[in-house]
């Protein structure tokens, strides 16, 4: 499952503190939902920190969010390596990541690299148009012929091949859209639009937005079976 962690900016601005506040507010929700999502057992979690379109935001803003992603990813290292949580760290690959954030990343992805505990993947400088543009170059680069290219010859080529399609996509804040998220992985994902902002968001939230997947029927463009067995 992945969530888009969307809201930030306004439950600043609600309480007339600057972004930075909101980016700050932040931490305690991706912490709770790391452990709600670990105790639901899930194996599989993805969080959008950072897209490549945020680049345009205002550079004070971007330079808070480093310093605070940076503690934060310094803080709750030995947390997650205690709880056999395998971390890595989708994107990074923008010049404008400061050093040493992207050697915190390497370090916990490192540490935590041998964990067989849920796998949280957190984007960081992502697109997911960047990353079908960049499957498509390592697939010419490979000199694969193009009658060899079929779905699963394409997403070995993606960044982190392993990671399994999305089943839920959690976009907080009631904002309905996906914003360039893991397009290929989510393809076929069940989509959970909360209204709360993500500082709000608790355990009960993402406990309930589980809840609202299971009552999904799943059919992947086929046709549910009726009563009667027919299809």
């Amino acid at each position: 499952m992945a969530c888009v962690m969307d809201g930030n900016g306004r439950w600043a601005s609600r309480r007339s503190l600057p972004r930075s506040s909101g980016h700050s507010a932040a931490e305690a929700t991706v912490i709770e939902v790391i452990e709600a999502a670990r105790r639901a057992g899930v194996e599989w979690l993805s969080l959008y920190a950072f897209s490549t379109e945020n680049w345009r935001r205002p550079r004070d803003e971007i330079a808070a969010l480093m310093l605070l992603v940076r503690r934060v990813v310094r803080k709750h290292a030995p947390l997650l390596h205690a709880r056999g949580v395998r971390c890595r760290f989708l994107g990074v690959s923008d010049s404008r990541v400061p050093a040493p954030l992207a050697r915190d990343f390497a370090d916990l992805t490192l540490l935590t690299g041998a964990n067989r505990g849920m796998t949280l993947t957190v984007a960081f400088d992502h697109g997911g148009r960047r990353d079908i543009v960049e499957a498509a170059r390592s697939l010419l680069r490979a000199g694969v012929p193009p009658e060899a290219v079929d779905e699963r010859t394409f997403a070995a080529h993606l960044p982190f091949p392993d990671t399994p399609d999305v089943d839920l996509v959690i976009r907080t804040s009631g904002e309905q859209r996906i914003s360039n998220f893991m397009l290929w992985q989510v393809a076929y994902a069940e989509l959970v639009f909360p209204p709360v902002l993500w500082p709000d968001f608790r355990a009960a939230h993402f406990v309930e937005c589980l809840h609202t997947y299971r009552q999904r029927d799943r059919r992947f463009g086929g046709v549910a079976p009726h009563a009667n067995g027919e299809t």
